[in-house]
This record gives structure tokens, sequence and C-alpha cells, in this order.
């Protein structure tokens, strides 16, 4: 499923989010590998769609995340 118009209509976007493990396991394999920056984001939204999107499996059921137009992702380690 995708969506012809972004879900976030915003210059900046934050969230504080508490990754599931195996989400931030990812991301850092992904960086670690210096794979392109497209990966990097897929995964990105991958975990985006997990925890924001979707609440582990409680919503949002099929909803495809991807991310376009972004120009930074910060992360912070606990």
């Amino acid at each position: 499923m995708r969506c012809s118009r972004p879900t976030i209509d915003s210059a900046a976007f934050t969230a504080l989010l508490a990754l599931p493990p195996h989400q931030a396991a990812r991301l850092l394999e992904v960086q670690a590998a210096g794979t392109t920056n497209r990966d990097l984001q897929q995964a990105t939204a991958d975990a985006l769609g997990e925890v924001y999107f979707r609440q582990g499996r409680s919503r949002a059921h099929g909803l495809d995340v991807e991310l376009t137009d972004t120009e930074q992702f910060a992360f912070e380690l606990y």
C-alpha cells in the first residue's frame, strides 16, 4: 500500500522512540556494512514503520513506510 501524499507534512520531524533490540541491531549492521544511504534509509523506514506507525503489530497492518526527501537522521544510544 502506498500513499500519494506524505503522512507527516513537516520540515522537521522529531520522534523519540525506543527501538526493539532487533531493529537497533539491524540499523547498526547496515551502517557498519558501509552500504548506501538508501539502504540505511530503508532500514530506518522499517524501524519507524514497526515502532511508530504499526506499534509492533497492534495497528496499521500492511502499512509500508518509505522515507523520501530526507536530509538528516540522528540516533542516540542510551
